[in-house]
């Protein structure tokens, strides 16, 4: 339910006459190359302006791109052969299904993140969905603080000024308009303020583990303090893909009408791959061009993520490059069956010596094609009785080409009971001969 008061008329028409324009522009290219949060669009126009003399040509806008762009930034980190060097500060390509990272460049260094801030405040707002804290029909008012006042320098969804949005439009329009005035509304919903909503992102983060992230507000707009890291990125990524099940779809969704406006998402892999089904753009003049995809083929899901380029096509056509090198460099392997007996580990004070150790869960890894996988198995020592079905006994570490390439818990394939006081007078006879 959208209440309109005041629908079109918050919106000056300047803004109408660019949104019904930009329409009529294939959506691919149009949203491809807008910027999503950068404030300083507006005076950079002004500026190149005043820069043109009758002396010399105006820059074409792709060689003024190709004239910023970042020299190739190298792999540090590689598990295969032929890792691609990507003009970028920082970029990184990682398993889903392991969380292992197959290549990267630069991957913790804390760089600005822009909109790719925002998949931290989908993420919350997914997951107070998911736990009942929020109901997608909930409404969601719309302060002065949030409501974008018609600007073309930074994203919105267009939510009128004093109106209500229900939950589940505030979050269409996070995700797939980019939409600073969704994303300040929700804060001040959740939490009172974005510096309150703030204090919920970096609690999030450091639950999942994003050791180089620092969150000051909801959007990404500029701050000195605001940073994340490109590893960091791709864990919050898979955080989404794997808790928000329910929810993620909507990252791959083209476009969003709301308060009579539709916007196209300005991810352009959705448009021409069809194994990308998210995740989300960003841009500011400090942040450069930025892009965090996932893309499932077959039974592979990669994560890639790219820092800091010089343009809109430039962080799409890299990404296509890391996830060409990763699905063709990579393969799924399963180096144990599910169910099989791995080891049998001693046991001491119990009704039987031994339990079987097995897989905890199927286990399947993301290896370099053509490698072979070897197993290693450790168990825990001086296990003792009791011990529960399915209690962690150990783990089975993977390696190809002598490099790790994952590992898994093994637990216990059934109950075993403690022995009765004479056999275990009797084991502590035998422990303290050494037998």
């Amino acid at each position: 339910m959208h209440i309109k008061t005041s629908s079109l008329l918050s919106v000056p028409l300047s803004v109408l006459l660019a949104v019904a324009a930009g329409a009529l522009v294939p959506s691919s290219a149009a949203f491809a190359a807008k910027s999503t949060t950068d404030k300083n669009t507006a005076s950079k126009t002004a500026s190149s302006k005043k820069a043109v003399s009758g002396k010399k040509a105006t820059p074409s806008k792709k060689g003024a791109a190709a004239a910023n762009a970042l020299p190739p930034l190298a792999a540090q980190v590689a598990m295969a052969d032929n890792a691609p060097a990507l003009p970028a500060k920082a970029w990184l390509l990682m398993d889903y299904d392991t969380g292992q990272v197959l290549a990267s460049a630069n991957q913790d260094e804390a760089l600005p993140p822009a909109s790719l801030t925002k998949m931290m405040t989908s993420y919350i707002v997914e997951q107070a969905l998911r736990s009942g804290k929020l109901k997608t029909t909930d409404l969601v008012s719309v302060s002065e603080n949030a409501w974008c006042r018609g600007t073309s320098a930074e994203s919105c969804m267009y939510l009128p000024l004093n109106s209500q949005a229900t939950v589940i439009d505030i979050l269409r329009g996070i995700i797939v308009q980019s939409g600073n005035d969704a994303s300040k509304a929700i804060a001040e919903h959740m939490a009172g303020s974005e510096a309150g909503f703030a204090k919920l992102m970096n609690a999030e983060a450091q639950r999942l583990g994003m050791t180089k992230t620092t969150f000051v507000n909801p959007t990404g707009l500029p701050d000195p303090a605001h940073k994340s890291s490109a590893r960091d990125l791709a864990i919050l990524a898979r955080a989404i893909i794997k808790d928000g099940a329910e929810y993620y779809p909507i990252y791959a969704e083209r476009e969003f009408k709301y308060n009579g406006i539709k916007q196209g998402n300005r991810n352009a892999l959705l448009y021409t791959d069809p194994s990308v089904d998210g995740l989300k753009t960003g841009h500011t003049a400090e942040a450069g061009f930025c892009l965090v995809t996932s893309a499932k083929r077959n039974e592979m899901r990669l994560i890639s993520v790219i820092l800091n380029t010089h343009s809109a096509q430039a962080r799409a056509d890299q990404t296509r490059e890391l996830l060409g090198w990763g699905y063709s460099q990579f393969e799924k392997a399963t180096p144990i069956q599910p169910n099989a007996v791995v080891a049998n580990a001693k046991l001491s004070f119990g009704k039987a010596d031994t339990v079987a150790a097995v897989l905890g869960a199927p286990w399947m890894l993301t290896v370099p094609r053509g490698q072979q996988v070897q197993t290693t198995v450790e168990l825990k020592p001086g296990l003792e009785a009791p011990i529960a079905k399915g209690a962690v006994i150990g783990k089975v570490v993977a390696t190809a080409n002598g490099k790790p390439v994952g590992e898994t818990p093994l637990v216990a394939q059934a109950d075993v009971e403690r022995s009765g006081w004479l056999l275990i007078a009797w084991q502590h006879l035998l422990k303290l001969f050494g037998k």
